[in-house]
């Protein structure tokens, strides 16, 4: 691995929750293809990539401030979950599953903030 954020435990449970959040997105109805759908993909995929980007070649407050947009980007995704509970795209089970993967992302990089210091 040639990049610091590849060995980030974070990065790598990030990477993962865009696969899921990706087959979760293949069930939803074509008409929230530009609106639900392409959002929480966004979103989700821009966990990984503050990561990443903050990582590399930044010093310790640039790298935090990159992680702060990766819990946005976070809490984000969870908001996409309960629009897609609420319009009955997901059922609960899929809605726990991924909210508890986002939390403890969050938790994740909050605790790498602090590692930081």
């Amino acid at each position: 691995m040639a990049f610091k954020f590849e060995q980030l435990l974070v990065w790598q449970k990030a990477i993962d929750l865009t696969g899921i959040v990706h087959e979760l997105t293949l069930t939803f109805p074509k008409d929230e293809l530009f609106i639900l759908t392409s959002q929480i993909k966004r979103a989700a995929d821009s966990i990984s990539l503050n990561i990443a980007e903050g990582s590399t070649g930044q010093t310790n407050p640039e790298f935090k401030k990159f992680l702060s947009y990766a819990i946005r980007s976070a809490i984000e995704v969870v908001s996409c979950l309960y629009i897609a509970r609420r319009r009955n795209l997901i059922n609960e089970e899929a809605f726990k599953t991924i909210y508890d993967k986002v939390e403890e992302i969050v938790r994740m990089i909050q605790a790498l903030k602090k590692n930081l210091n």
